[in-house]
């Protein structure tokens, strides 16, 4: 069995897709971040960077109990495991390079203007369009490459397009205020609604909403999941 680390955002989505894709067996475990359950020890003895998703597979190489944290890192494991959807042997060098594209670059700006835009005080204005315009500029790189193609790697569906949908969701927060956040990027657009046109999309939408997750964005929230803004405890 593999234990699965959840909450509901972007890069668990991700891994939650996969699960669904796959129909590969797992346990949901929710950490609500909000609450700093992502900070306790039992859970940085998982992941000792203290973020979703995190994965723990009972049943790992050698059948030893494994561990695997990072979203990206979750999907190539899992992948692996089940050899689905890694595409063509000769594609693999451009599957990791789009992975990672999405890893370093689209995933983390997305998730800084999205901080900059709702999260952060105001008059931070440079910070704002700093992120913005680097999200929308990887945007721009991916709409770009997906010209003539149906999915991002080879003629296949694959993490990459997994990978792509869990930020892709919250473009209407990326680019705040925008009427059609994906308008402006048609390919990418496209890519979007096919992805999430699958049944396994509506199933991966629905893990945890029987979890009471907090909502509430108060001062305990803050704390909880931007600690570094905040001096350690004397």
């Amino acid at each position: 069995m593999i234990r699965f680390y959840f909450h509901p955002t972007p890069n668990p989505a991700k891994v939650a897709l996969f699960f669904e894709e796959a129909r590969l067996p797992n346990e949901v475990i929710p950490v609500d971040t909000s609450k700093g359950e992502q900070h306790l020890p039992a859970f940085r003895a998982i992941n000792p960077n203290g973020k979703v998703p995190a994965i723990v597979d009972t049943e790992g190489p050698g059948g030893k109990e494994t561990r695997v944290f990072d979203s990206t890192a979750i999907l190539l494991y899992l992948a692996g495991k089940t050899g689905q959807f890694l595409g063509a042997p000769e594609d693999r060098p451009e599957l990791l390079s789009w992975l990672l594209f999405l890893a370093s670059g689209l995933g983390p700006f997305s998730g800084q203007a999205v901080h900059f835009q709702f999260a952060a005080p105001e008059g931070l204005d440079y910070a704002v369009n700093r992120y913005r315009r680097e999200a929308e500029r990887h945007y721009q790189v991916l709409d770009e490459h997906l010209e003539g193609r149906t999915y991002i790697v080879g003629n296949t569906y694959t993490i990459a397009d997994m990978s792509a949908w869990g930020w892709l969701d919250r473009a209407s927060r990326v680019r705040k205020g925008a009427e059609d956040a994906l308008g402006p990027y048609p390919n990418l657009k496209r890519l979007f609604e096919t992805v999430d046109a699958r049944p396994a999309a509506a199933r991966a939408r629905d893990v945890g909403k029987d979890h009471p997750f907090k909502k509430t964005n108060d001062e305990e929230s803050r704390r909880a999941l931007f600690p570094s803004n905040y001096p350690p405890a004397a």
